[in-house]
């Protein structure tokens, strides 16, 4: 009898909070790449909500709402993690930029800029910004994602079980990327804000700062490029790479 209860209220959560499948798909598709399905998105998602009305636990003291949007959202990036819509192109161009501005900052001693970084990898401005917009398209889950081909930094410090070495590599990591972030240009910094903290989608941040959606996409790859290039040592010495 008490099984049979449960998985008739787990059968209700489940129809009450579909509709919260759709919302939460709407929204990340704005930060996901041209070429993602929302209908994929909603089919992982369904199966998230479907995996949070088994295992929801009231007592826990969470809503279920809550819960299951976390669940949802998790589903639906997993989905599109084993996807990988990002051609190995994107993955090439974004080192690529990353290295242009580590090596235009190295001889100036200032933030490059994009005609600069432009110059240095011998394309015209345009392709640039090309590049840096599909640079996005290739991160968008977590500032800790910033190493190549799936996964963060911290994700590849070594061993599964933290130890003294490996947490205090993660906290200096985390030092060096809060230091990163900081040292933006004001309008980078105010895109990662919006982006990673207030959680908005491009065309949300675009209407704040009152340009396209194409030039919010141009700063936010440019940001991560040029976060990524600061970062530099923990591929290079840390072995990560």
């Amino acid at each position: 009898m008490y099984g049979a209860a449960r998985q008739l209220d787990s059968e209700r959560l489940v129809e009450e909070h579909l509709g919260l499948v759709k919302r939460i798909a709407c929204h990340l598709l704005g930060r996901l790449p041209a070429n993602v399905q929302l209908e994929d998105l909603v089919q992982a998602g369904t199966i998230g909500l479907l995996e949070a009305a088994r295992h929801f636990d009231a007592g826990q003291g969470a809503s279920f709402e809550t819960y299951a949007g976390i669940r949802i959202r998790g589903a639906m990036l997993d989905e599109v993690r084993r996807n990988d819509w990002t051609p190995r192109s994107v993955h090439r161009n974004g080192r690529r930029v990353s290295a242009a501005i580590k090596a235009v900052e190295n001889a100036t001693g200032r933030e490059a800029q994009p005609r600069e970084i432009a110059a240095a990898l011998e394309v015209d401005i345009d392709e640039y910004h090309a590049m840096a917009r599909d640079t996005v398209a290739a991160r968008l889950f977590s500032l800790s994602e910033l190493a190549e081909d799936g996964g963060g930094f911290e994700e590849r410090l070594p061993g599964d079980e933290v130890g003294p070495a490996g947490a205090f590599d993660r906290e200096s990591f985390g030092r060096d990327l809060a230091v990163a972030i900081d040292s933006l240009p004001e309008r980078e910094q105010l895109v990662m804000s919006l982006y990673y903290e207030q959680d908005l989608n491009l065309r949300e941040i675009g209407a704040v700062l009152g340009v396209t959606e194409s030039r919010v996409c141009q700063l936010h790859g440019q940001a991560l490029a040029r976060v990524r290039a600061r970062l530099a040592s923990w591929v290079e010495d840390g072995g990560l790479g």
